[in-house]
């Protein structure tokens, strides 16, 4: 399995992100949790224009990205896996959990920190929350976030399947996550000790300040129970609250020219 999933690595991602989209989508559209407020097609273009601009991008400054910079560590011996005689299984396990981990932090700075939130509220600013609210990151924010992970790769050194399983999870639950999909409060109770689930990161998206700096996690939850971060519902339910940015509740977070220059512009656009 290990050796396929790094032999195919192309197929394996593309192929989990089609799936979950996919089932993301259909479910979405049998049973949505909200009603949306934007036109779909007007924003699902936005949203996907800004994912292929992000493509580009990372494939132009990051040609081998964080899986090439894995294999260049193993190969000069460089990083702490790389270092101690380990189970595969331990060692990916680990650093999965590391790189969660360090992906939380990366995000509760992303609000912390000025500069790297005027990239950050270009994924706050939509409106809505559905499936394509997980593919819309400023290309500025994904290229430091690579650049982060690939510092990472060598001080820890995994192996380049770990890095595979750890992004192809990372987007699988990121699409999961901020889907508009309606699952009953009995199995999202249970469901949310383990992962993090659409209500749970809902929450995030909220335009109450208090809420939208709360519930950073990806994929589990565990994160921001141990750091404090962790708020269970909205104040306003999940039915009456306004996800978004207060300074941004109009047309502009539908338009792609505005989007990719928001980080430029001041504090209400």
């Amino acid at each position: 399995m290990e050796t396929f999933i790094s032999q195919n690595e192309g197929l394996v991602r593309l192929s989990v992100f089609i799936g979950v989209f996919a089932a993301m989508a259909l479910w979405e559209f049998s049973a949505p949790r909200r009603e949306l407020v934007a036109p779909k097609p007007n924003r699902w273009g936005v949203n996907w224009g800004i994912v292929v601009l992000d493509t580009i991008i990372v494939r132009i400054l990051f040609p081998a990205a964080a899986v090439g910079a894995a294999l260049d560590a193993s190969a000069q011996g460089w990083g702490l896996f790389n270092w101690l005689e380990w189970p595969v299984w331990l060692e990916i396990i680990l650093a999965i959990a590391a790189f969660d981990c360090l992906i939380y932090w990366q995000h509760v700075l992303s609000h912390r920190i000025p500069f790297l939130w005027r990239l950050h509220r270009v994924h706050h600013s939509d409106r809505d929350i559905d499936v394509t609210t997980a593919i819309r990151f400023h290309p500025g924010e994904i290229a430091l976030s690579m650049l982060l992970k690939i510092a990472a790769v060598y001080v820890l050194g995994p192996s380049a399947i770990a890095i595979i399983l750890f992004e192809v999870i990372l987007n699988g639950c990121a699409m999961f996550n901020h889907s508009n999909i309606n699952i009953s409060e009995r199995i999202d109770k249970w469901l949310r000790m383990i992962l993090v689930t659409p209500d749970m990161h809902r929450v995030h998206h909220s335009a109450i300040p208090s809420e939208t700096d709360a519930n950073f996690g990806f994929n589990v939850p565990w994160w921001d129970r141990i750091f404090g971060t962790y708020i269970d519902q909205p104040k306003e339910g999940h039915d009456g609250m306004t996800i978004g940015l207060k300074e941004f509740q109009d047309e502009r977070p539908w338009k792609f020219g505005w989007s990719m220059l928001l980080p430029f512009k001041g504090r209400n656009g």
